[in-house]
Parts: C-alpha cells; sequence; structure tokens
C-alpha cells in the first residue's frame, strides 16, 4: 500500500533512445519501492511513449518526473527543450501498423487525463508533457 506523505522524483536523461529503457527501468523500480505495483505494467507503458517523444523530436537532453500525493494519483511526466506543443494525439487502432504516430494515441487511451504545458528556464524554452493513472 502507498505510503500517505508525497514524494516525487526527476531523472535527467541525455539525447538517447537508451534512455527510454532506463527511465522504464527506474520508474518500475519506484513504483515497486512505494507499493504501486498494480500501476507498473500501465506506467511503463506510458512513459515509455513520453521519453521516447521527448528524444525523439528534441534535441537536447530531456527528463522523466514521478510523483504522487495523497489520496493516490501518480503523475509521469516527460519534459524537453522543445517549446512546440505535443501534436493532438488521433484515434489508436490496433491494427495499424506504422512504427510512429501512435505515443499520444496510447497516453489518452491508457491514461486518466493526460496534458502538456510550457516550460521557461534561464532564458531555455521547451514543454512538459504528463498523463495521471488512478490508484492501484
Amino acid at each position: 500500500m502507498p505510503e500517505n506523505e508525497p514524494w516525487g522524483y526527476s531523472l535527467y536523461i541525455p539525447h538517447d533512445l537508451r534512455a527510454v529503457t532506463v527511465s522504464r527501468r527506474t520508474l518500475r523500480l519506484i513504483l515497486t519501492m512505494h507499493g504501486l505495483i498494480g500501476l507498473v505494467d500501465v506506467a511503463e507503458l506510458l512513459a515509455a511513449e513520453l521519453v521516447s517523444n521527448a528524444v525523439r523530436h528534441a534535441k537536447g537532453p530531456a527528463g522523466l518526473r514521478v510523483r504522487w500525493s495523497p489520496p493516490g494519483t501518480p503523475r509521469i511526466g516527460a519534459w524537453d527543450a522543445d517549446p512546440e506543443p505535443p501534436q493532438p494525439p488521433g484515434p489508436f487502432a490496433a491494427e495499424d501498423e506504422s512504427e510512429g504516430g501512435r505515443g499520444l494515441a496510447l497516453v489518452r487511451a491508457c491514461a486518466d487525463v493526460w496534458g502538456w504545458q510550457p516550460l521557461a528556464r534561464d532564458g531555455s524554452r521547451g514543454k512538459y508533457v504528463w498523463c495521471e493513472l488512478g490508484a492501484a
């Protein structure tokens, strides 16, 4: 069972597709250690989509953030240095065999809610794309 105190983690990742695997494994460990094992599979899928979008579509470093606040809504997000908003997800079709364009459609289909917000820090601009999952 998750604790009653809020917590959060940030993982800074290089502009490298291998960061997707590192992010998934880190998220699995975080959720397991906090008693949220029931969310691991869906959370890993969503984090992989968010991080891979950050690495593929932006130049420079990115990051994974995960936080939890009572009564129990985990938020998973990825930030990157590209200020352009994410493309709205289209309808998701399981029979679609294309390799791209499904990320945010999967996020929309599997998360309770998702969104994005622009970021600005020290003259740099970027964005944060996030999703929330219902409590386990």
